[in-house]
Parts: structure tokens; C-alpha cells; sequence
């Protein structure tokens, strides 16, 4: 069974008025894939004189699709009832989309297609095909966040760290790691949710991205190739124990279960795994896709105040960029949505290669404050005072920033971070701003770009 649709076809099945094709047209936009919708290529009415002609033909589109780079695949209600389309489909990613009978039945009894008609032969269809639907299906799923969600392989449910032994895929031995304070709180909970065959700590914060640190990690490791990395913290500990999965026998399979509210929403999210060396953050790491992630928005709970306030930044970011004020929301409708925006992102450029740079919103900024402190800013108040730059630049308002984040100038030295912004950098200067269609790139005046800086700088 699938676990995620990267490089795999967006499958979406489901009855009659599940919204197959609305979703999907939806879900197509944000992934940047084309929509197949096999009833638009196929004469509906044949059902009504010789149905089986019409499952054959419907086979043969799904065929023909599936021969193509990934898409977002939307199929007939019945297609699920050729064996063929079944075998078809089962190397793909297929979500269902969930819809009662009764709601069904209103919302198509009067539309013209053949199989609406009448509702004693609706509903006999509809318990024909709920037990297919299943066998298909790799998720459910009931809007196009949580679409977009199964899709990247991302679980997201308060209190699904007790859940652990059905949400970890795979047959293989697993391995925790995880580091102290979060052992504290939560390690107890995870291991009576999951036989691990082991379990490891690195040091927690920044530190667990040191080299000492994974290679310590490396060389305590006894699982095999067929073995999973279980990453149970914060974003540095995912960052951490994603790259030591990534490298680790050359690779083997990892889900993170991210603790913070900025692990949540934006770095267990995509993929990117990375360590710390002298010269910078960041700049040793891979990409590689977690088998799922796990995402437990009432772990939040325990988080104290300062932490939420470095994850709102990033949920402030999310929010700017979708156009929503997802700040607003309540905590697990604010992880979903939040985690749904990256997760979309991340699908349509897994490897960081050109969309996936708006998701850099503020970071450009708050990467050189960083550097000037030492790395001892906090990354939330570094994305606060970044998106502040950004936004100005862009001649946009900042006022969510300000009432949400409630940013304060740094105390670091203005030289050390204009150096560390312009590394690399000639001429005009790329730098992401915000739109009235969401974030873009542009080149701007280094004299402007410096002029923003300076004003995110105490003294």
C-alpha cells in the first residue's frame, strides 16, 4: 500500500456527489498537476443502453492516464467495479472521498445522471461499492486539505501519538529517536503506543544538528534497511534524524512525529533534512521523504509560550501566503490547514528547485539575524522581524505580523548580518515578496534590501 503520491498518480475515488470533480480541480491547481476526469472524457449516456461498454472504455482511459506523468486521476463512481481498474490503481496513490447516502442521494437525485434516478437502485449501487472503495483506498479523505494532506503522506489528529502502532507503515524493526526534555513528556506515552526495537537521544535544541551528535546517532543504530526511523521532537531533532535516516545504509525509511507548533506546521513538512557545520545552518542535509508523518496537534498542550511564539511566525508566514488569517483558527484546524498549505507546496517541488521558494518568505532576512547573533536569535523572533522586511518591500500592511508576533528589533551587529544576507549574492539581490496571488521572487536594489535590514536592528 501507498503511502504518499509523490511521483505516483493522485487517484481520487469515491460515489456519486462526493465532489470528485470539484476537489480535484481544486487539488490539481495547488499541486500543479492536470486533472483527468474520466467522465469528461468518456459519453455518459452509454451507461444508461450498455454499461459494460462504458466500464471498458473507462478502463481503458484510466489505462492511457496512467501511462502519463502523474496527474490528479478523477474516476467514475463505478469505476471501481472492474477488476481491471482495481488492479490498475494499485500501484498508485487513491484517496476516497467519504460521502453518506442520504447526503449523496440529495445532491444528485436531481441531476441527470443515469445511475440518479431512482433511489432504490442508488443506494443498492452504493452498498455495492463501499466494501471496493475500501480495498483501493490508500486514505480518506473529506476536503482538499485532506487531500493534499494524504497525499504528502502526512497524518494529522489530536491524540494520534497513542496511535502509533497502526500509523507507522512498514514491517520492519523501528528505532526512537528523540532527546530529553520531550522524553520527559511525551517518550513514556509513545513507548507504550509502539514496540520499538530501540531508542536513542540526541541533545536537544540546535545541538542535536551537530556532526558529533548524528554520528553518534549513526553508530548506535542496529536497525536494518528494512527498518524505520521514528523522530519524536522538535524541528531540530527532525532535522536531525531525517538526515541520519537519509544517510544512514544509504538510506532507510523515516516518519517523523514533530512536538512544537513550527515542527507541525512547517519543518517536519516536506522532506528536507539537514545538520549544522561552522559556517552555517543548514548547509549539510538531503532530501528525503518521510514514510508518513504524524502530526498530534494536542501534544501543543505542553508547549510553553515562548516555543508557540517561534511556531506562530511560521503559521503567520503560511497564513500571508494563502491569503487566509489562519492565525485565527483554533489549534488542530490551524495545524491541518497550515500543514495542508506546505504539504502542496513541498508536492509540487519536492526538491526546492523553483515554487518551493516562496515558502522562504521573511527567511532571507531572518537567516542573516540569525548568523549576526551567534545563532543564539530564536528562529520565530528572526521570521517575526523577517516578515517585516519582506512585507514592507512588498508595500504590503504588517499589521498581523505586529499583533500576532508582537516583533522586537534585534541586538546584533549590522555589519556581521548585512554580510551574512549578501553572501553570495551580487548586483540585485532575490528576495521573496508578498502579492496579491501569494509570495513571488524579485530581484531588488541592494541599497533598498540594506535599508530594510538596518530597520530590523536595535541602535
Amino acid at each position: 500500500m501507498a503511502t504518499h503520491a509523490l511521483n505516483r498518480h493522485l487517484v481520487l475515488v469515491g460515489f456519486m456527489g462526493a465532489g470528485k470533480s470539484t476537489i480535484g480541480s481544486e487539488v490539481a491547481l495547488r499541486l500543479g498537476r492536470e486533472l483527468i476526469d474520466t467522465d469528461d472524457e468518456l459519453d455518459v449516456s452509454v451507461l444508461v443502453h450498455d454499461e459494460p461498454a462504458f466500464r471498458a472504455a473507462e478502463a481503458e482511459v484510466v489505462r492511457a492516464t496512467l501511462r502519463k506523468k502523474p496527474a490528479v486521476l478523477a474516476v467514475g463512481g463505478g469505476a471501481v467495479e472492474t477488476p481491471e481498474v482495481r488492479e490498475l490503481l494499485h500501484d498508485e496513490f487513491v484517496v476516497l472521498l467519504d460521502v453518506d447516502a442520504p447526503t449523496a442521494w440529495e445532491r444528485t437525485r436531481e441531476s441527470d445522471r443515469p445511475l440518479a434516478q431512482e433511489e432504490r437502485e442508488f443506494l443498492r449501487r452504493y452498498q455495492l461499492r463501499e466494501p471496493l472503495y475500501a480495498e483501493v483506498a490508500d486514505a480518506r479523505a473529506r476536503d482538499a486539505d485532506d487531500v493534499v494532506l494524504a497525499a504528502a503522506g502526512v497524518h494529522v489528529e489530536a491524540g494520534a501519538l497513542p496511535l502509533l502502532r497502526d500509523l507507522v507503515p512498514g514491517h520492519g524493526p523501528a528505532a526512537l529517536v528523540t532527546e530529553p526534555v520531550v522524553a520527559g513528556i511525551h517518550g513514556a506515552d509513545a513507548q507504550l503506543a509502539f514496540p520499538f526495537a530501540e531508542t536513542h537521544e540526541l541533545l536537544s535544541g540546535e545541538a542535536a544538528k551537530h556532526m558529533p551528535e548524528v554520528e553518534r546517532l549513526w553508530r548506535a543504530l542496529r536497525i536494518g534497511r528494512d527498518g524505520t526511523v521514528v523522530a519524536l521532537g522538535g524541528g531540530s531533532l527532525t532535522d536531525a534524524a531525517g538526515f541520519a535516516a537519509a544517510t544512514y545504509l544509504r538510506g532507510c525509511a523515516w516518519v517523523p512525529v514533530p512536538t512544537t507548533l513550527i515542527g507541525q506546521v512547517d519543518a517536519a513538512i516536506g522532506g528536507k533534512t539537514a545538520i549544522d557545520i561552522p559556517e552555517g545552518k543548514n548547509l549539510v542535509g538531503a532530501f528525503h521523504w518521510p514514510l508518513r508523518t504524524v502530526v498530534d496537534p494536542s501534544l501543543l498542550e505542553t508547549l510553553p509560550a515562548e516555543e508557540r511564539l517561534n511556531g506562530m511566525a511560521e503559521v503567520v508566514k503560511t497564513g500571508l501566503l494563502a491569503g487566509e488569517p489562519l492565525w485565527e483558527l483554533p489549534d488542530a484546524e490551524l495545524v491541518r490547514r497550515c500543514a495542508a498549505f506546505k504539504s502542496a507546496v513541498c508536492l509540487r517541488d519536492p526538491h526546492d528547485e523553483g515554487p518551493r521558494h516562496v515558502l522562504n518568505l521573511g527567511h532571507t532576512f531572518a537567516h542573516a539575524l540569525e548568523a549576526a547573533a551567534g545563532y543564539a536569535l530564536p528562529h520565530g523572533r528572526a521570521v517575526a522581524l523577517g516578515l517585516l522586511a519582506a512585507l514592507r518591500l512588498s508595500g504590503r500592511p504588517t499589521d498581523a505580523v505586529e499583533e500576532v508576533l508582537h516583533p522586537q528589533p534585534a541586538r546584533v551587529d549590522r555589519e556581521r548580518a548585512w554580510e551574512a544576507l549578501q553572501r553570495d549574492k551580487k548586483g540585485r539581490m532575490r528576495v521573496i515578496l508578498l502579492g496579491d496571488e501569494g509570495g513571488y521572487e524579485a530581484g531588488l536594489p541592494e541599497v533598498d534590501v540594506r535599508a530594510a535590514l538596518d530597520e530590523l536592528i536595535a541602535g
